[in-house]
Formats: C-alpha cells, structure tokens, sequence
C-alpha cells in the first residue's frame, strides 16, 4: 500500500536538510525517521492508487446502473 522507496526519498530529504553537527549526534537518524514516517503513514487511511483507481472504476459503473434504473422508473411512473 505505501511505498517504500517514497517513504526512503522524504526520510533520505529530511536528513539532508538537518545541519550537520545534529547528524553527528545520532548515526541512524535516516533510519529513524524512516521507521517514524512508516509508522505514521500506516495509520493514515490511505489507499493505493491502483485501488483508487479501480474503486473509481466501479462507483462509474454504478453510476451508470443507477442512471438506467431511475429513467426505467420514470417510464414505469408515465405509464
């Protein structure tokens, strides 16, 4: 669901913008911030793109149904 790399780039952009003699105060501050960001982000309700997308999908789908449903009822009611 989340993606690794994502969450290694933003943790590896953090440590860059921390001045150096902090980076000296902890050796895996880089790791630290990965595993802080990945827990973080597990608890957000997210949903990957591919399931977004499919999930789009089907709500188009239904719509669609929905739409067919309505305008047969309209021309149940006229009869």
């Amino acid at each position: 669901m989340i993606n690794a790399k994502k969450i290694e780039q933003l943790a590896e952009q953090i440590t860059n913008v921390i001045p150096p003699s902090v980076k000296n105060m902890a050796d895996n501050i880089e790791d630290k911030v990965k595993a802080v960001l990945q827990a973080k982000l597990t608890q957000l309700d997210v949903v990957s793109r591919e399931e977004f997308d499919v999930q789009t999908q089907v709500l188009a789908r239904t719509r669609a149904k929905l739409d067919q449903l309505e305008q047969v009822v309209e021309e149940l009611k006229n009869k």
